[in-house]
């Protein structure tokens, strides 16, 4: 009885038609009995002691089911683009950096790409909050993949948020704990009619409930049986957000956690998309999916849905970037190939570094690629120096090149 199969909340379905001769409401309360059954209860409470829930409609189950042939598992990017650990981490780094900046950037932080960029590249420090909020995501995400491991606990939920927000609070105290019983609990509003959207649970009951959080993360929960993992990511990020135990950071502290899940829980592809990218995009629809979960029971399946949405968008996305990457590469190499300027020596090299543009080269690794003299090698690493291909600085007593960051850009023009 679902409109066209859709998962559909009572403020979509008011403006609807119902069928035959059923008024509004009790197309409501048919659609709400039919779905009681199929409604899985989390161990998350609301304020009121009630359990939250969710299902797993054909309308999650499809999405799923494609994240899983896509995102994990034995599947590998396109050698042409990935073929080396170098290029991985060329991709992994720029997928860290854009993500850290959309995710701060969905909580205020001002600064643009560019020069968000140059900052976590370059290492200068930060000069204002959100340069420094900016800052911080990297390094909360660098944290979480190095050294959170696959266990989550209080303790690194707390010290994620104290990455987070270092250096960026009005009250410093306030970074790295939970909010106590004497201070006033962050309440979310409404910004154009001033109404509360979210009051959190007591401050007093959060010790417990973050505890709850780590054992629902890890996959300890009694009696909650089979979860996918994407779905627990997804909850995951939810409940944190609910709870709302910090002062601030908690909506970049939910997003980190929800990486860490997907990661631990072997979707390796995760780590090359932003997902902040896209809820900045609709920024309304990324509130509206926690409201009409709060608004209907606690029926979390809102929420998974629409995240559900948004990752398979960011894998698209970023498999049509691969795409076009590929291409881009086989153009270059035949660019390369028909090029007459260059001796056959640097135009593998050139061939190279396009596929791994993190590889670096030295007169002696060039020597010995091709068996010729060090004076030829020097000479061929010189003249690409000279053409503005290469780039060269000091690696203690010798000197080591990299291709420039536009190299593709230069070989086409």
């Amino acid at each position: 009885m679902a409109p066209n199969g859709r998962y559909r909340h009572w403020d979509t379905l008011r403006h609807l038609k119902p069928p035959g001769e059923l008024t509004t409401e009790q197309w409501w309360l048919a659609i709400k009995l039919a779905r009681g059954p199929l409604l899985r209860e989390l161990p998350l409470r609301d304020r009121d002691g009630r359990k939250f829930a969710y299902c797993m409609p054909d309308e999650a189950l499809e999405p799923l089911h494609r994240v899983d042939q896509r995102a994990s598992g034995e599947i590998r990017m396109p050698a042409v683009v990935l073929g080396a650990e170098g290029a991985r981490g060329h991709y992994l780094v720029n997928s860290l950096i854009e993500e850290s900046i959309r995710s701060s950037q969905l909580e205020g932080a001002s600064t643009t790409r560019p020069i968000a960029r140059e900052m976590i590249r370059s290492g200068r420090r930060p000069t204002d909050r959100s340069e420094r909020m900016i800052l911080n995501n990297y390094h909360a995400m660098e944290f979480m993949r190095d050294e959170a491991g696959a266990t989550l606990t209080p303790e690194i939920v707390c010290e994620l948020q104290r990455i987070l927000t270092e250096g960026t609070l009005e009250n410093p105290d306030a970074a790295g704990r939970l909010q106590t019983t004497d201070e006033e609990r962050v309440v979310m509003w409404d910004a154009q009619d001033g109404h509360v959207i979210h009051q959190p649970p007591p401050a007093a009951e959060l010790p417990g409930r973050l505890e709850l959080m780590c054992h629902f993360a890890n996959g300890e929960e009694a009696g909650a049986g089979f979860v996918h993992p994407v779905a627990r990511a997804i909850l995951l990020h939810f409940w944190l957000a609910y709870e709302h135990p910090f002062e601030d950071g908690n909506g970049r502290t939910a997003r980190a956690l929800f990486y860490w899940s997907m990661r631990v829980q072997g979707y390796w592809l995760i780590e090359y998309l932003s997902i902040s990218r896209i809820l900045r995009q609709a920024p309304s629809k990324y509130m509206r999916s926690f409201l009409y979960t709060e608004t209907d029971h606690g029926d979390t399946t809102y929420f998974i849905l629409y995240h559900l949405g948004v990752l398979w968008r960011a894998i698209e996305e970023f498999h049509t970037y691969l795409a076009r990457k590929m291409e881009e590469v086989r153009e270059i190499e035949q660019f390369i190939r028909n090029s007459d300027e260059l001796n056959h020596r640097q135009l593998a090299l050139l061939g190279n570094a396009v596929r791994h543009p993190l590889q670096r080269y030295s007169f002696a690794s060039h020597a010995r690629s091709h068996n010729v003299s060090a004076q030829t090698a020097r000479n061929d690493l010189l003249d690409l120096e000279g053409r503005e291909l290469l780039q060269r600085r000091r690696s203690g007593h010798r000197y080591v090149f990299s291709a420039v960051s536009d190299l593709a850009d230069r070989l086409t023009r």
